[in-house]
């Protein structure tokens, strides 16, 4: 498997083929790897993403952080721009499902964040490399958004073990290599 298609149908079935609990499991040691981050435990402002099924959970890492007293973002999928819009939240009640089973926050603009505001970025993939490249889902969201972040705020990619891959994955010019990634 060479092309990203491929490894992307692969590490999607990977990811449904899981054990429920076990992927609870593994998300409470990767959460417990992610809050001893030091660059995260000094982040005022963390733009995480909503968990779907199957992937690492992050909803326990974000109610944590808004239990911390950090700035807890989530975006909001832009689809007509193909961009991402990082909002504040308050608490996961000011989330909805939309289209695709994706939870977002409702668009207010006294709650968008300037990049300049964000110290860490929680980042979702299909699959990771040794060189901290990721495997998305192929839209490149995140890869245009990461490319507009300053050079201060870490970006932290999460994967279960089974989702690192052994070799180097695929890379075009406009994908962007993680800081950090936290398996387990």
């Amino acid at each position: 498997m060479k092309d990203k298609g491929s490894l992307r149908t692969y590490y999607l079935k990977l990811l449904k083929e899981q054990n429920k609990e076990e992927g609870l499991r593994k998300s409470r040691l990767i959460a417990e790897q992610f809050w001893k981050l030091p660059a995260i435990q000094k982040a005022r402002t963390i733009l995480f993403y909503a968990s779907m099924p199957g992937e690492v959970d992050t909803l326990a890492m974000i109610e944590k952080a808004i239990i911390l007293g950090k700035r807890v973002s989530l975006p909001i999928v832009e689809q007509n721009q193909r961009k991402l819009i990082p909002t504040l939240i308050s608490s996961m009640e000011d989330v909805h499902k939309k289209k695709h089973g994706i939870a977002e926050p409702l668009l207010d603009p006294d709650k968008v964040l300037a990049l300049k505001d964000i110290d860490a970025v929680v980042v979702p993939g299909l699959a990771f490399d040794r060189l901290h490249n990721r495997l998305g889902r192929g839209a490149g969201y995140y890869d245009r958004f990461l490319s507009t972040l300053p050079e201060t705020a870490i970006t932290v990619g999460l994967a279960f073990d089974f989702q690192l891959h052994p070799q180097s994955l695929p890379t075009e010019a406009h994908d962007m290599r993680l800081q950090q990634i936290i398996a387990g």
